[in-house]
């Protein structure tokens, strides 16, 4: 039963450069998006919202 020798310095950089890739991977899906899909997505919430609040049925308030 021998153990494998590992170097610490060269473990602790390929350790390093795994979290920098996870790291872009997530800021890659987060900050990744195009201009045209940004509008495309804001325009799409827009006309959502137009099409709830024009289903809206308002009431009078009475007061008493």
């Amino acid at each position: 039963m021998s153990a494998e020798i590992v170097n610490l310095r060269q473990f602790r950089k390929k350790q390093a450069r795994s979290d920098k890739e996870k790291q872009a991977e997530q800021n890659r899906i987060a900050f990744g998006r195009t201009k045209a899909e940004k509008n495309l997505t804001t325009a799409l919430n827009e006309k959502t919202a137009k099409a709830h609040d024009a289903g809206r049925i308002e009431t009078e308030k009475t007061e008493d």
